[in-house]
């Protein structure tokens, strides 16, 4: 523990890579410093473990089931703010996960049972004196951060003996203050350390009249910022103070928006923000390949303070709440015909949109707070189930939200419902969405909400309700041009005909659904309707298309990191391997499709759990129970990538390649592996890159494996090897 600024943060990262070495599986850094709402700590620690919200479990149900059988580290950053939630998360921890360590940072203790208490001092001083040796200097802790952050700022600096008493005081005067050593090194590109010093022993003694001996650290730090903050141009100082208002990271486009009131302004942001970052007054933090930015939390509060100052805080909100409730609105299209650029943008983004959430609950502003919630349906129903419901349950008290906006927001609250199998719950919601649609005349939106109501209806029981449902769907889309509608629509139907036992029609309008949505650029449908198709398959045991239609919605579930969708994939792919002769590779996806569903909080229920069953019982009658247990055990220890490259035959591991037994048949050993690498779903381009043969060699191999076979499909190939025929 300790006060802001003293390197808290970056002893925790480098105990947490000394310590990790002992813990099975390694140490995991939460940080809470972005984080404002104390409901949603347990959130954070279940997304930096890589576990996800995406079901009925809660998330802490979600974090118990994961740690229960875990050896690790677990390094909590910046707990201050949030202690009492923190702590109370930490105890649960503690009592029911044996084999794991916790290792916070914060300004005060935790106060839990078993809890030790370490003050985080600040860096090591140098010795007044500078008799000794320059190298030895080099290795205090204080100097050397002062040395490499000039070094970068100036491109020149370097310890010598005729700066090197100048350098020993600053640190000194600083306090060995990691953020005040580094905000007072930025500024050897203009000043000489000499300067520096001056300039900073002018600043303390205003604040303590002469007595240097009277400032405590919190003060030196104070004193640091405000020499780095008075030295910079008003349209620095004016930024600097605005970029407060954001949650967490925010990109140099938020930045204009929000805090830019002028286009001269906003022109200006992109060299402003770098020039704030050249001197550690902003972070900068890429993400996936996109540009952001953030405050260290002190620098956060030091803004925080000039703006209430300047008296900007309601205004820079205001602007800061408009411009996501823009933002989130106008990127419907984006959501739905390029989901995985929208789903990246908002895991960038997504704290700054929670703290605007936050704040429109907190003062009551529910309409607009609705406007921003609503608009998150594909982000929530992949990345926050449980606490997108808190949200709109909160949010759906409006009175004076627009039709189009609570019909949005009651079908997707009716769809989160149904994702946490709550069939009843989503009949309300959507009985709502339906009447509010009619009564607008909001068509598409009543065609959209009466097909998933029938799909809530077949989820309860009542299959002739759900027909009653679908066919009005039917009647109101006719009238329509409309993909959202008809896609819905589609997908009602299917889901119906399997409820009924119309495999054949579930198939056909599962192709149309893949048809359209590929069509249309739609992923989350795409996928969706090719995991129809590989269920469909599975109960009409049709082994080959199940694991051709399984591998394609597994890449489409890959790409969008959906986490239900990856386990039902890896499911069907460890069942279809089972029932193949390929019993090691059943156990082993089982064992992964296991570890994934405990880290999604999901399972497989209803007419597919026989299945599962019945691969597993498969497995161990091939392997025996124990070397099936060995190679579940091996799959449930898998990271998710591995697990998924194994799943999609993009893995090299080759202890479970093969059938039980092999023998090659009619086929010489190349035509075997080609045909395997057509059962996993690749196509001639990935079968030649994995054989190092050409293309054109792989279409030859697969036309003499077609006429020694008599196929005349891919689809019979993968058949063949699936039925483990010779």
């Amino acid at each position: 523990m300790g006060p802001g600024g003293v390197g808290k943060t970056r002893l925790a990262i480098r105990a947490a890579d000394s310590l990790g070495r002992g813990f099975a599986d390694g140490p995991w850094l939460v940080e809470l410093a972005d984080l404002y709402d104390p409901a949603l700590v347990t959130n954070a620690v279940v997304a930096a473990l890589d576990l996800r919200d995406q079901t009925a479990a809660e998330p802490i149900e979600v974090l118990a089931a994961y740690l229960q059988d875990k050896q690790l580290l677990l390094v909590i950053d910046n707990c201050e703010h949030l202690l009492e939630a923190a702590a109370q998360l930490v105890a649960r921890i503690v009592r029911t996960s044996p084999n794991v360590r916790v290792l916070t940072t914060s300004r005060e203790p935790l106060q839990i049972s078993g809890e030790y208490v370490v003050p985080v001092p600040p860096l090591e001083l140098p010795e007044a004196t500078t008799a000794g040796p320059l190298a030895q200097l080099r290795q205090n802790e204080a100097v050397m951060l002062f040395t490499e952050r000039a070094a970068a700022a100036s491109g020149t600096f370097e310890l010598t003996e005729a700066n090197q008493a100048a350098v020993v005081q600053l640190c000194r005067r600083l306090d060995g203050l990691p953020l005040a050593i580094e905000l007072a090194a930025v500024r050897t590109r203009a000043l000489t350390v000499e300067e520096i010093v001056t300039r900073l022993t002018d600043r303390f003694a205003l604040l303590t009249g002469g007595r240097r001996e009277a400032l405590p650290r919190h003060q030196t730090l104070q004193a640091t910022i405000d020499w780095s903050h008075d030295l910079l141009p008003p349209d620095e100082q004016t930024l600097f103070r605005r970029l407060c208002i954001f949650g967490g990271s925010f990109t140099a486009e938020d930045a204009a928006s929000v805090c830019a009131f002028d286009e001269r302004f906003a022109a200006a942001v992109p060299d402003t923000l770098a020039s704030l970052m050249d001197k550690s007054l902003i972070l900068r933090e890429d993400f996936r390949q996109r540009a952001g930015y953030r405050l260290h939390e002190t620098m956060r509060e030091y803004a925080s303070l000039k703006l209430r100052e300047e008296n900007e805080a309601d205004l820079v909100e205001e602007r800061c709440l408009e411009h996501w409730r823009i933002r989130c609105l106008g990127s419907a299209d984006q959501a739905r015909y390029g989901l995985r650029e929208w789903l990246a943008w908002v895991d960038l983004e997504i704290d700054n949109i929670r703290a605007v959430l936050q704040r429109c609950v907190a003062r009551g502003d529910l309409a607009r707070g609705l406007d921003i919630a609503a608009s998150l349906e594909y982000f929530w129903i992949t990345r926050g189930t449980t606490e997108s419901v808190r949200w709109l349950d909160q949010l759906l008290a409006a009175g004076d939200a627009s039709p189009g906006t609570e019909v949005r927001a009651c079908f997707v609250r009716g769809r989160l419902s149904l994702l946490r199998a709550e069939p009843a719950d989503a009949r309300r919601w959507l009985a709502r969405a339906v009447t509010t649609a009619r009564g607008a005349g909001l068509l598409s939106e009543l065609a959209q909400s009466l097909s998933l109501a029938a799909m809530a209806e077949n989820a309860s029981g009542d299959p002739a309700a759900a027909r009653r449902l679908i066919d009005e769907a039917a009647a109101v889309t006719r009238e329509l041009d409309d993909y959202p509608a008809t896609i819905e629509l589609l997908q009602a139907q299917a889901v119906h005909a399997v409820f009924t036992g119309a495999t054949q029609e579930a198939k056909d309008l599962s192709t149309e659904g893949v048809r359209l949505s590929q069509a249309a650029g739609d992923v989350n449908y795409l996928e969706a309707f090719r995991r129809n198709l590989a269920s469909v398959a599975m109960l009409a045991g049709d082994l080959a298309t199940a694991k051709v239609q399984s591998v394609v919605a597994l890449r489409l579930a890959r790409d969008l990191d959906n986490r239900v969708a990856q386990y039902y994939g890896l499911s069907v792919l460890g069942w279809h391997a089972a029932n193949s002769r390929q019993s090691r590779l059943g156990a082993r996806l089982l064992g992964a499709a296991a570890a994934m569903g405990v880290g999604a909080g999901a399972d497989i229920s209803g007419p597919f759990e026989p299945f599962l069953h019945q691969a597993r019982e498969s497995a161990i009658s091939a392997l025996g129970k124990p070397k099936f247990e060995a190679e579940f055990v091996a799959g449930k220890g898998m990271s998710r990538e591995t697990a998924l490259r194994l799943a999609l035959g993009e893995s090299a591991h080759v202890a479970v390649d093969g059938p039980d037994d092999i023998e090659s048949g009619p086929l010489a050993k190349r035509e075997v592996e080609v045909a395997r690498l057509i059962a996993q779903g690749m196509s001639n381009k990935e079968i030649g890159a994995r054989l190092f043969i050409s293309e054109p060699t792989v279409a030859t191999h697969i036309r003499n494996i077609m006429n020694k076979l008599g196929c005349n499909s891919r689809a019979q190939i993968a058949g063949w090897v699936a039925s483990g025929s010779r």
